[in-house]
């Protein structure tokens, strides 16, 4: 079985390597790289691949990779956006178990004070957040350099009301990840307490310095690698029931 990632830039993805573990633990016959493409139409050539059972979808594809997909799970269509996708007999199959996977992920941290939550981002990943937080009753406004609706809102809005009224923080941008790991959100810190939950959803490194700093204003913080690995064992129960 021959499976991968396709993103744009690799080298700070833990997949591979988990994958490979998983496999070699399990004595399962089956291989995982990584596929880089510089834009979304070369992934045509990567459905070409011999012997490709499937593969997982990174930053920046998950969006825009729906068009080149003959089919969408429902809750696939419903996120619009794709992590996951199956090729059976030729047909492409859109899943998404970045859903699962964040749930799984927040679920022991939850209490009755995350009512309310702001998502950083506005991508692929943001959708899968924002699907899992409405499934559980939580209602989340959007956090934006290019703020488009009325539910999003610009970094330079952030102020103590609204992270008085949201307790649940989740940044679902890349800004932080390796190798810029001194780099983060513009964000209010100042206005953080012991009753915010603040995610990120990057793994790498396991602390970025936007979780630092939530944590010197004494949040609770949790990082994107239990979700990872929930979300990668959920693909590999779509790839293996072919």
């Amino acid at each position: 079985m021959v499976l991968g990632l396709l993103g744009k830039s690799l080298g700070h993805s833990f997949s591979k390597s988990f994958f490979e573990a998983y496999f070699q633990a399990n004595h399962i016959d089956a291989s995982y790289e990584n596929m880089e493409i510089s834009n979304i139409e070369e992934v045509e050539k990567i459905f070409n691949k011999i012997g490709l059972t499937g593969f997982n979808v990174t930053i920046p594809y998950k969006e825009t990779i729906i068009p080149y997909l003959d089919e969408l799970s429902p809750e696939a269509k419903a996120i619009g956006a794709v992590n996951t996708v199956k090729i059976v007999q030729g047909k492409k199959i859109g899943f998404n178990t970045d859903a699962f996977g964040f749930q799984q992920s927040i679920k022991p941290f939850l209490t009755n004070l995350h009512e309310k939550a702001l998502i950083l981002g506005t991508g692929g990943a943001s959708k899968a957040v924002a699907y899992v937080l409405k499934n559980i009753g939580i209602d989340a406004l959007y956090i934006s350099r290019t703020p488009l609706n009325s539910n999003e809102f610009s970094y330079s809005d952030l102020n103590e009301y609204m992270l008085r009224a949201c307790k649940l923080i989740v940044n679902t941008t890349p800004v932080g990840t390796f190798p810029n790991i001194n780099e983060s959100p513009e964000f209010p810190f100042q206005y953080l307490t012991s009753d915010h939950l603040v995610v990120d959803l990057i793994y790498n490194p396991t602390e970025t310095l936007f979780l630092r700093q939530a944590k010197q204003s004494g949040a609770t913080i949790l990082n994107g690698e239990s979700m990872l690995k929930e979300q990668a064992l959920k693909s590999w129960e779509i790839w293996k029931s072919i």
